[in-house]
């Protein structure tokens, strides 16, 4: 309740995008393969930036 108004932290919001861009690369993964990797590429640029956000 009272983290109600709470605001997402730099990780906290690239995290939920990453989780949505992996959804949507394991979805597209049995449609359109190139779409997929495109979309993996994507999740991975971001795990890259958690990443170096976590070291500072």
């Amino acid at each position: 309740m009272f983290g109600l108004f709470k605001k997402k932290t730099e990780i906290e919001k690239l995290q939920e995008k990453y989780s949505k861009l992996m959804a949507e690369s394991h979805k597209l993964s049995t449609i359109n393969r190139s779409e997929s990797d495109a979309k993996f590429a994507e999740a991975d640029a971001i795990a890259k930036q958690i990443d170096n956000l976590k070291k500072d």
